[in-house]
């Protein structure tokens, strides 16, 4: 479909304004391709397998979804609805935004084909933009739109970053049929003959002293996220609450630099 010709999903009417009332819609449609792709991945959620999923023909859904950008575009967002926004903004920034990513984090392992998916441009679907509006309110009352939307980048690279290696590290881990144990195992003499070589000191030192590679899964991802939410209160007021937190997870507050709105 040319540029001129493009017209975003979200505002193409779902039915109809004459004739008789649609025999599908597109959040059964939706729901079918997600089942599907949850199951075999997303390729295997085609048009004909949809159909029939749903006992629908299969050129039938081009009525209702025109284009398989327009299916991933719908999956996605319907993914993005399982993200609880419940109470959000709380007024704590940290802890809403631990529970973000937190929650971000589960979605992407539920659903790990959503990996696969590549998109450079925002489709602003419905979830979508409730997400923004919730998440964004999380640091406004401290910072300029331009900083926050800088901050928010930050983080959700991190998450999206730590998810796709966690999920492509589980992906090799179920192709190779090795538990990260026996990973692990299979690869220590290599291991070892590098540190004996005495070439590699920074290698070495992570061999012998990092404690980070050997967290689980859940304490990795929260150690990063931590390191990331230090950076983001260096870059908010004093005012602004909780600055960091300890290994232990009790909370410190310190002064930190202050920034101030334009103008303020």
């Amino acid at each position: 479909m040319a540029d001129a010709e493009y017209v975003s999903i979200w505002m193409r009417p779902e039915r109809p304004a004459r004739g008789p009332r649609p025999a599908y819609s597109r959040a059964q449609i939706t729901e079918a391709a997600v089942r599907i792709a949850d199951a075999e991945g997303l390729e295997a959620a085609t048009m004909r397998r949809i159909a029939a999923e749903i006992g629908a023909g299969a050129m039938s859904l081009y009525r209702y979804v025109p284009s398989r950008d327009d299916l991933v575009e719908l999956m996605a967002d319907r993914l993005q609805g399982e993200i609880d926004l419940t109470e959000l903004p709380s007024g704590d920034w940290r802890a809403d935004l631990t529970r973000y990513a937190g929650q971000v984090r589960a979605m992407w392992l539920r659903h790990p084909w959503i990996t696969t998916v590549h998109r450079s441009l925002p489709g602003f679907g419905p979830n979508q933009l409730l997400l923004i509006e919730r998440v964004m309110g999380v640091l406004d009352p401290y910072v300029p739109i331009d900083e926050n939307l800088a901050l928010m980048t930050i983080l959700n690279g991190y998450v999206e970053g730590a998810v796709r290696e966690e999920v492509s590290w589980a992906e090799e881990v179920r192709r190779s049929g090795l538990s990260e144990s026996q990973w692990t195992a299979r690869s220590f003499p290599r291991v070892q003959q590098l540190m004996e070589s005495g070439r590699y000191p920074f290698f070495t030192r992570i061999a012998m002293e990092a404690r980070r590679p050997h967290l689980s899964r859940d304490e990795q991802f929260r150690h990063g996220l931590d390191r990331v939410l230090d950076c983001v209160a260096a870059a908010l007021p004093a005012t602004a609450g909780p600055r960091r937190r300890t290994e232990g997870g009790g909370k410190k507050t310190g002064t930190g630099r202050a920034t101030s709105r334009p103008g303020a």
